[in-house]
């Protein structure tokens, strides 16, 4: 599955979630180190979605780009 992730830069980092995992949070001091660290995590919820017996959300979030005259 393919979910999408959004990384914010913050004061001390980064910090990464998906809208799809609610709760699914994850924070890093580089872009590298949060992108690893949410893909633990990603596999940690869903792990223990399983095991709690609740259904998998499949991804439904999409992004884009849009133009916007400034």
């Amino acid at each position: 599955m393919r979910y999408l992730i959004v990384i914010e830069e913050t004061d001390t980092g980064y910090s990464a979630y998906s809208p799809d995992l609610e709760g699914c949070v994850a924070t890093g001091s580089t872009r590298k180190q949060v992108e690893k660290t949410i893909k633990e995590a990603i596999e940690f919820h869903l792990d223990g979605l399983r095991e709690e017996g609740y259904n998998i959300p499949p991804p439904h979030t999409y992004s884009t780009y849009m133009e916007i005259s400034a």
